[in-house]
């Protein structure tokens, strides 16, 4: 693999494809018991104990305002490293793993229907598939990082 190629984890919510570098997951795990925690942001499902470590979940859909769904067989926590903590990200599914070409970045429209421009560092194009690049350390905010590291704690 050449430096002008990256690896990333391509990943589902509602009908849109997301992708985020390989070398932050550290694991994708099937839903599992997560415990509540309260007075949370609304996006903060609670957490979990993976492999005797607590682990914050947030529900990437209610992050991005994109409604809820169910949970179902394809539902999947995506262990990420965010700035320094493993925080798990739930999305519809994990769809794969991909190498792309940096050269075949975009840079992000004006507008993708309602999240938040900060997110995204780009959109690129696979063959006939179109997926947003995450950014994933601007997801949150340093006070919701914050909060996030006192519930780990």
């Amino acid at each position: 693999m050449n430096s002008q190629t990256r690896k990333v984890i391509v990943f589902q919510l509602g009908e849109e494809e997301y992708a985020i570098p390989v070398h932050q997951v550290g694991s994708i795990e099937r839903v599992m018991h997560i415990t509540r925690v309260p007075r949370t942001a609304p996006f903060v499902e609670g957490v979990i104990n993976l492999r005797g470590v607590v682990t914050p979940i947030i529900d990437l859909r209610k992050r991005f305002d994109l409604g809820t769904a169910e949970f179902n067989d394809s539902t999947r926590i995506i262990i990420a490293a965010i700035d320094d903590m493993d925080v798990g990200l739930i999305v519809d599914a994990a769809n794969d793993v991909l190498d792309y070409n940096v050269e075949a970045i975009e840079p992000p429209p004006e507008v993708i229907d309602t999240l938040d421009v900060d997110y995204v560092s780009g959109v690129v194009k696979v063959e006939q598939r179109l997926f947003i690049l995450l950014n994933l350390s601007k997801v949150l905010s340093t006070d919701e990082m914050k909060e996030l590291e006192e519930i780990e704690s």
